[in-house]
This record gives structure tokens, C-alpha cells and sequence, in this order.
């Protein structure tokens, strides 16, 4: 059986432009199975689509072949790569940030910089801003299709050569010193600390934890606050915290937006501790 392929883009879906790419890939080989994570990560957001993958391709079986495409860089000297991570799938993007959370939590076993003489569309070599169909898609399908090995998709370059965004890691101890990394739809705070990790460090669910939020200037939260297993533990509209299926720990407000309860923006950073109500 040969593998999927699983795809996400900044592409928005008002468009052709997600049905070229899935149509390239059956015009490589009509049996092949395509499917989409999502095509409305926010425009040019490089660091999103790199967090959406590292929940996204656990779920999926070891060799699927995913295609993440958000490239501002798309056309410039910015490396169109293919990633094979440990946990045997391959990732096919630009080398421009996308591979951090995968680097950092699965790991980058391999990676080769794609060869355009010979793995992309070359009916369109002319066009050098559609590199989702023309050059990542197109190679992709030419993987799973078993019509070239992973050593075929071009030359090999060090893993420490990977385009990393800075993460933030957190310190975990009996206490938890981490930030707010991101937010979900529903204004939930998504912070920078693993879930096992939070295990690991001791806490209980059914435990009322002290939480604090603040940015440079100011004390913006500072309460105790449940740690359950999901919104449904506390009243509607009080907090609660809980192990999210993105990985990290998050905060959320039952039925309500934290990030607007609290104020909160994309832009600023805050810094969040988590500890027990008798430190």
C-alpha cells in the first residue's frame, strides 16, 4: 500500500489552488491517496504551521509523506526540502522554520534539498510562485508513488543546517516558570510546557494550582486555578487548566475566550508560573 499524502498551506480555500495540488499528485499516480490537515493557517505564519505538524503527524501512520507549504520565501534562494524524521514519515517544505517543532520533538533523522532539474513540474518551470504544485506536491507524489527513493529526491545537507526557530522551553521543577506560546480558536492559552513534562513534575489532577500571567509592566493574572481533565470541571466562564491535545499544557475559561477575558494579545509576550498553592 503506498502512502498518503496529508497537506497544509497558508492557501485559504477560496481558490484552485489546494485542487492543483492534490491534482498534481494524481496526475503522478491516480491510486494515490491525498488528504488536507488544513489550508487556513494565517498567511505567512511559518511558526503556526510548524506547531500544527508536530500534533498532526504522530496521528498518522509511519512513511506518510505530509507537504507543508507556507513560504514567503517561495521563488528566492530559500531551500525546497524533504525532511525524513525519526519516526519514519517524510516532511516536504521549505527549510524556513517549518521543521522546528518536529526537530525539537520527534526529530530530523535526514534531510535533502530537493533537485528541480528532475523532481519538479517542469510544464510550468516558467513559474516560480507556485512551488505548492509546481515543486512540493509534485515531488511529494513522486515519493509516495515509490517513482524515486528518498536518495533520488536530491543532495543530502547536515540536519544542523536546518532553519530553526527559537523555542522557548520551560523550566519545570516543583514549580513551572514557562510563557504563552499561542492561542487555539477559542482564545485558550496555550503555554510552553509538554504535557509529560507536567506530569513528570508531579501535579494532580483534581489539584488547585496557583497560576500567575504577566507581561513587563504588569501583573495580569495571579489566582488559583483548577488542573482537570477538560472545561467541563468548573462553572461556565471560570478557569481551568488541563493537558491539551496540541501537547502543551493550556489555560482556558469554560465556555468563554481567556484571551479576551484577560485582554491578552498575539504580539505581546507573557510569562506564566504554575505552582502549588502551599509555595
Amino acid at each position: 500500500m503506498k502512502p498518503a499524502i496529508v497537506m497544509q498551506s497558508d492557501f485559504g480555500i477560496d481558490s484552485g489552488l489546494v485542487a492543483c495540488m492534490h491534482g498534481i499528485c494524481k496526475m503522478i499516480d491516480p491510486q494515490l491517496e491525498t488528504y488536507d490537515i488544513t489550508h487556513q493557517i494565517p498567511a505567512f505564519q511559518i511558526r503556526e504551521a510548524s506547531y500544527c505538524l508536530q500534533y498532526t503527524v504522530p496521528c498518522w501512520p509511519s512513511g506518510t509523506v505530509f507537504v507543508s507549504v507556507v513560504d514567503p520565501g517561495v521563488g528566492t534562494s530559500r531551500r525546497a526540502s524533504v525532511a525524513k524524521l525519526k519516526n519514519g514519515s517524510y516532511v516536504v517544505t521549505p527549510d524556513n522554520g517549518t521543521l522546528t517543532f518536529l526537530h525539537d520533538m520527534i526529530g530530523v533523522e535526514k534531510i535533502r534539498e530537493i533537485d528541480e532539474k528532475t523532481n519538479r513540474y517542469q510544464k510550468t518551470k516558467n513559474v516560480s510562485v507556485f512551488h505548492g504544485r509546481d515543486l512540493f506536491a509534485y515531488c511529494a507524489a513522486k515519493l509516495a508513488a515509490g517513482k524515486i527513493t528518498y536518495e533520488e529526491v536530491g543532495p543530502e545537507y547536515p540536519v544542523e543546517e536546518i532553519i530553526l526557530h527559537e523555542l522557548h522551553h520551560a523550566e519545570v521543577t516543583t514549580d513551572v516558570k514557562a510563557m504563552i506560546q499561542g492561542y487555539d480558536p477559542f482564545g485558550s492559552a496555550e503555554v510552553s510546557v509538554r504535557n509529560e513534562e507536567f506530569v513528570q513534575a508531579g501535579f494532580q489532577l483534581g489539584e488547585r494550582l496557583r497560576v500567575s500571567v504577566s507581561d513587563t509592566k504588569r501583573v495580569i493574572l495571579d489566582k488559583e486555578i483548577l488542573y482537570e481533565r477538560s472545561f467541563g470541571y468548573v462553572p461556565k466562564g471560570e478557569d481551568v487548566l488541563f493537558q491539551d491535545l496540541a501537547s502543551f499544557v493550556t489555560i482556558a475559561s469554560n465556555e468563554a475566550n481567556f484571551k479576551k477575558k484577560y485582554g491578552l494579545c498575539e504580539e505581546q509576550q507573557y510569562k506564566v508560573r504554575i505552582r502549588r498553592t502551599n509555595k
